[in-house]
């Protein structure tokens, strides 16, 4: 096979912000491998807002006038309206958000903006923008989390009294109330916004004024760029500073744990719904059909949130494999945390108020789920029945096995074995055996906290009602 030769074009480097080293040439093969602009311009507001504060900071230690300022100022400003108008201008050299903004700047205030990056690099700055721009990403996703709780808590509150089979290896297990298996979800959702509150703190660390690694030599005032930039607090090491990924990786991990959440909502949700179960009916406006099956009803919407968990654990051990290895400080390696970071937030974005629609839309068949209730189901109870009257539960274990096995064998269900019978395998049983055979019985009995009785689940209610309120 003949070989294909790639052609090299080659083109000036002088336009370039660290050019002058260079005398040689830049392919254009390199630019476009080495160039983020495609993708880190959305970094554009956090980028101007992080230049007008260290503006201000160089400022007040006379690095630049008052007039400088003023016009450097002025003229972010020009430039945070020509992104939001969608009116900037990329040019050739513009390789990522930091360059095209500094290169607009200079365009139009003119030298005085060559002193903006003075003891600044793009190493701490970018760090900076991430920062900012992940405490953003934060509370927005914190408020899809809260906006889906609150669809469980109303629904278990409504739908309190509606029992259904609970299932372990996907096999029916004990009577359950459809309100306990909602809360089962609320509680992980709650758990997934108090991590993403944890992470807020650690993201919520200034790394602007480290310099590309060793600090900064102009005495610019960190905790005043803090202040401005809404940091609680500064990062103590220079060289940590610039190098530190953990926020983006943690915001990952996060992500990567609430998708498996929200996964396996769906695919829980994707059996209720099929006919074999028919326990709930997805909205139309939430479900597509099929292009040759007239009489589907896909839950493609659930089918995606599952499908996407897989994206997001992609770009975790993707992200964490490009960092296991790098050295200290900055390396382009790091260029690949945006793309990771932001594409999990778009998934994220998108999933998260589809859930919240598809549960509140969410058509529940009652007679479905408590029909789907057998008497075999209550075989634990009528293990606990001898255990309250004193046999070990071990033992009384084997004696109700050997009662589903004579039912099974004379073909009827475990309620419809005769006194008799029972007694043959246990003298213990007697008359009042028959209120074992009652669903809401069985419910009731597990009240303890966490439990599926009216009383737990209530107080699971409350609990979640309170905490929302406190931590929203």
């Amino acid at each position: 096979m003949e070989a294909v030769t790639q052609q090299i074009v080659v083109k000036e480097s002088g336009a370039r912000m660290w050019g002058g080293r260079f005398d040689g040439k830049i392919s254009q093969l390199m630019e476009k491998f080495g160039d983020s602009i495609a993708f880190d311009q959305r970094l554009y507001s956090e980028d101007l807002e992080g230049s007008g504060a260290y503006a201000k900071s160089i400022t007040r230690i006379g690095l630049l006038t008052r007039k400088e300022c003023r016009n450097i100022l002025d003229g972010l400003d020009r430039i945070a309206e020509e992104w939001s108008n969608k009116t900037f201008v990329l040019k050739p050299g513009d390789e990522d958000i930091h360059t095209a903004n500094e290169r607009r700047l200079t365009e139009l205030i003119g030298p005085a903006a060559k002193k903006l990056h003075t003891g600044r690099s793009r190493n701490d700055q970018v760090a900076t923008d991430l920062r900012m721009w992940l405490k953003k990403a934060i509370i927005q996703n914190k408020a899809h989390l809260f906006e889906f709780l609150d669809v469980i808590v109303e629904r278990a509150e409504k739908e309190s009294d509606v029992l259904l089979p609970g299932y372990t290896h996907l096999q029916r297990a004990q009577p359950v109330r459809w309100s306990h298996w909602l809360l089962s979800y609320g509680w992980k959702i709650k758990r997934d916004i108090e991590r993403l509150s944890e992470l807020f703190v650690r993201a919520d660390q200034l790394p602007l004024g480290s310099g590309a690694l060793a600090g900064n030599p102009f005495a610019v005032d960190r905790d005043f760029l803090a202040k401005e930039l809404d940091f609680s607090s500064v990062s103590p090491n220079s060289m940590d500073a610039v190098n530190d990924r953990d926020f983006v990786l943690e915001y990952l991990s996060w992500a990567s744990i609430t998708a498996i959440h929200f996964s396996q909502l769906a695919e829980d949700l994707i059996l209720y719904s099929s006919e074999e179960f028919d326990f709930v009916e997805i909205s139309d406006a939430f479900s597509t059909g099929s292009s040759l099956m007239p009489q589907k009803k896909n839950p493609d919407s659930l089918e995606l949130i599952r499908s996407k968990t897989g994206r997001i654990f992609g770009h975790y051990a993707a992200l964490m494999t490009s960092m296991k290895g790098l050295p200290s400080t900055y390396n382009r390696d790091l260029q690949e945390d945006k793309e990771a970071l932001f594409d999990v937030y778009d998934t994220l974005t998108l999933s998260l108020p589809i859930a919240s629609g598809v549960l509140s839309s969410l058509k529940i068949h009652r007679t479905k789920m408590e029909g789907a209730l057998t008497e075999d189901m209550l075989s634990t109870d009528l293990a606990y029945y001898l255990v309250r009257k004193g046999v070990p539960f071990r033992k009384a274990h084997t004696i109700v096995g050997a009662c589903v096995l004579m039912a099974k064998t004379k073909r009827v269900s475990l309620s419809k074995l005769k006194l008799s019978d029972l007694k043959s395998l246990s003298p213990l049983f007697d008359h009042d055996v028959e209120s074992v055979w009652n669903y809401q019985n069985s419910v009731e009995q597990y009240s303890s906290t966490g439990g599926t009785s009216s009383k737990s689940v209530q107080t699971q209610i409350d609990q979640l009602n309170k905490w929302i309120i406190m931590h929203r």
